[in-house]
């Protein structure tokens, strides 16, 4: 039997007093990251923003095992936000479908959630109306036609159920029940309503893929709501992509539990609390990098050199040759050489120990 199942459903309850302290805690730590953002300059705020954004994108998707190409990511994002960050690079469809939904739940927080609104969620996800090699039904709600929906791991033949959601029939009903109660004036604080709503929508898992997507999604949403802002500088789905094991184990010890969800709640103000912590180490780079910009105020340097020198400081992976110059600039392996050799000659760049093809090139110490 799962919760959804049980007489009382879906009358939650959880230990008011058991959260009162770290939920005061995330709260305060909420506040304060919020107001040492708002300190910054508009630039470094925006950078924060992308950065967020991006790793929430990516990550969110990492948890249901898809890996998007953070390039194409960020590039999207920053041209919906209007930034300027030069070397943006074409994004797939799918890659828009996801960062569309993303920004629509958090830009526009305040708007109601409505059926059409999550059928135009669950199409962008899957705009070619495929779950991999599986046909899906898209923007609407799943229909059971090939069994109930279940959760399942293992392999084939030995298969472990981890959980069942409600059946197809009553969905128009629970997703009803659902929104009224989203959408009406909060009687609980809209962290605690992040949370529940997160762990109310993904046990009724309303379409055929992309639950959990969603469910953080709207999870967002009333986090914006609680801040009374768009503006996000922390990330949840990073922080679960890293406690991944754990999030799927309080899920399901929660959806075959009861009506008690104290200990999800826990959980998930624990693990905001977290994320909040963890997004002092992306402001400490975002910080870094505007530190390293102003050190280079009056050096002349081209669009290509600036691109290059933008992606080396975002976490460049590997070593910068002048192939993969000519690559991420999109100009010939003469002139990123050329580019090289001036970055060499001004202090900004270094040589590596290796020669021929092999040499590479990294930040100068003094400035990474």
């Amino acid at each position: 039997m799962y919760i959804h199942d049980l007489e009382d459903w879906p009358s939650f309850r959880w230990d008011s007093e058991r959260l009162a302290a770290p939920f005061a805690d995330v709260r305060h730590r909420q506040g304060r990251l919020t107001g040492h953002m708002e300190a910054l300059g508009f630039g470094l705020r925006q950078e924060a923003i992308l950065q967020t954004l991006t790793s929430d994108v990516i990550k969110s998707s990492e948890i249901e095992g898809e890996n998007l190409d953070a390039a194409q990511v960020r590039s999207s994002i920053a041209r919906r936000l209007g930034m300027d960050i030069g070397g943006l690079v074409a994004a797939d469809r799918h890659v828009e479908g996801v960062v569309e939904m993303m920004l629509d739940a958090t830009r526009h927080y305040d708007r109601p959630l409505d059926e059409e609104r999550l059928f135009a969620w669950h199409a962008a996800l899957f705009p070619t109306g495929r779950s991999g090699m599986t046909k899906i039904a898209v923007g609407a709600w799943r229909d059971d036609s090939t069994g109930p929906m279940q959760v399942i791991s293992g392999p084939m033949g030995r298969e472990r159920v981890h959980f069942e959601a409600v059946p197809a029939p009553r969905l128009a009903a629970e997703m009803s029940t659902f929104l009224a109660w989203f959408n009406a004036k909060p009687e609980t604080d809209e962290v605690l309503k992040a949370a529940l709503a997160h762990l109310w929508f993904v046990t009724i898992h309303p379409f055929d893929d992309g639950n959990g997507r969603i469910a953080r999604a709207i999870a967002d949403m009333a986090l914006a709501r609680s801040e009374n802002s768009p503006q996000r500088f922390y990330s949840m789905s990073t922080q679960i992509r890293q406690e991944r094991n754990a999030y799927y184990d309080i899920l399901e010890r929660t959806q075959k539990a009861t009506l008690d969800v104290t200990p999800w709640m826990e959980w998930f103000v624990a693990c905001l609390g977290r994320a909040i912590d963890g997004a002092q180490s992306m402001l400490a780079g975002v910080l870094a990098k505007a530190r390293f910009w102003e050190r280079l105020q009056g050096v002349p340097l081209n669009e290509r050199q600036t691109v290059a020198l933008n992606r080396l400081l975002d976490g460049f992976e590997g070593k910068l040759t002048t192939s993969k110059y000519a690559a991420l600039a999109k100009c010939s392996q003469d002139t990123a050489l050329r580019d090289i050799l001036q970055l060499v000659e001004q202090g900004i760049l270094v040589r590596g120990p290796e020669r021929g093809r092999s040499t590479s090139y990294g930040l100068a110490s003094e400035l990474a």
